[in-house]
């Protein structure tokens, strides 16, 4: 199997460096992706579709077959949009407390109260979602090393990738997939994910951890992503 991994806002390809050494001792390929606009691409223009596009072109660039695409947090916005693009080539879906995409809806959709601090904060800082702070990792099961690395290696991130729509010509839940929970970020799927999980497609995985748990818990990241590659 071939992993693209793919972590959420703020954060790049780094965000993976203790879990893909796990996937390809195990055999696989792991392939951790930054997205355009952020860490090592920083710079780049980028709204919602161009990160699609940025997974799109990582799969087909490499002539990746069996992928597991991985999806953390935001995400799982583009990575649920580029599942379906690459047709054959997919194997499954898993989002790790991810968001997930809905036709025309964009990540601050889905944000009754938060959409309006996200917009100022883009507003604010010239056009994108300021990055994180220690305060945002509190309770989330890292430890102060942990969330320093997390802090000092976030980016802003570009605000139109948040406010632009998703597109998507076919269910979600048609797609093989599978959502990891991170219950210390709340015990229970949000209503969108949970009507998913109603699909024969879906399954649900728990973690007892917060909602980065590349950085918390690794290795028990990368042994459920290993699970996807078992018949």
């Amino acid at each position: 199997m071939e992993f693209v991994l793919v972590a959420g806002a703020w954060l790049g390809s780094w965000a993976w460096d203790e879990v893909v050494p796990e996937l390809r001792a195990a055999g696989h390929g792991a392939h951790p992706l930054t997205l355009s606009g952020l860490a090592d691409k920083q710079g780049v223009p980028a709204g919602q579709q161009t990160h699609v596009q940025d997974i799109v072109d990582e799969v087909e660039r490499r002539d990746l077959h069996d992928v597991i695409l991985v999806g953390h947090s935001y995400s799982g916005i583009p990575v649920g949009q580029a599942a379906e693009r690459i047709g054959d080539r997919l194997a499954r879906v898993v989002f790790v407390d991810s968001n997930v995409p809905a036709d025309g809806a964009s990540f601050v959709s889905g944000w009754p109260d938060g959409k309006a601090m996200v917009e100022a904060s883009i507003a604010e800082h010239g056009g994108f979602w300021a990055p994180l702070t220690t305060a945002d990792c509190d309770g989330q099961g890292l430890t102060s090393a942990q969330i320093t690395r997390i802090v000092g290696g976030s980016t802003p991130h570009p605000g139109a990738t948040l406010t632009e729509p998703a597109v998507l010509s076919r269910p979600l839940g048609e797609l093989p997939a599978t959502y990891i929970k991170c219950l210390l970020d709340g015990d229970e799927p949000t209503d969108d994910v949970a009507a998913l999980l109603t699909s024969e497609h879906w399954r649900l995985v728990e973690m007892n951890t917060g909602h980065w748990p590349m950085f918390s818990q690794p290795r028990d990241l990368a042994h459920i992503l290993l699970d996807e590659t078992k018949p």
